[in-house]
């Protein structure tokens, strides 16, 4: 295996670790922003648990994040939750970094 070779591996492995990262931090970040959502939807428990993962799976309708925020953006307007779209692209950047740091540690 030349050099060349080898320095190619590196980056494929690399580039696969880091892509692995980033699908967790935002499986991570979209339990968080459902677990937040639940609470201001006055959801407790176990119907909480399952909201948060009602939107962990929105996330795989499109490429994205859009689709989070809709379901998210959906069900607050339905249960006449006051929080802005500002507020939720927030809690949602929030959230990224607090999911990337627990998975860090």
């Amino acid at each position: 295996m030349t050099t060349f070779d080898k320095r190619e591996e590196g980056f494929e492995k690399k580039f696969a670790h880091d892509e692995e990262l980033r699908f967790k931090a935002t499986a991570r970040r979209n339990k968080l922003l459902g677990l937040w959502a639940a609470e201001l939807l006055g959801l407790s428990g176990d119907a909480a648990a399952a909201y948060a993962l009602e939107v962990v799976s929105a996330d795989f309708e499109e490429a994205g994040e859009e689709d989070v925020f809709r379901k998210v953006r959906r069900d607050f307007d339905a249960k006449g939750v006051a929080q802005s779209d500002a507020d939720i692209r927030a809690a949602m950047a929030r959230l990224l970094d607090e999911a990337v740091r627990q998975i860090q540690a």
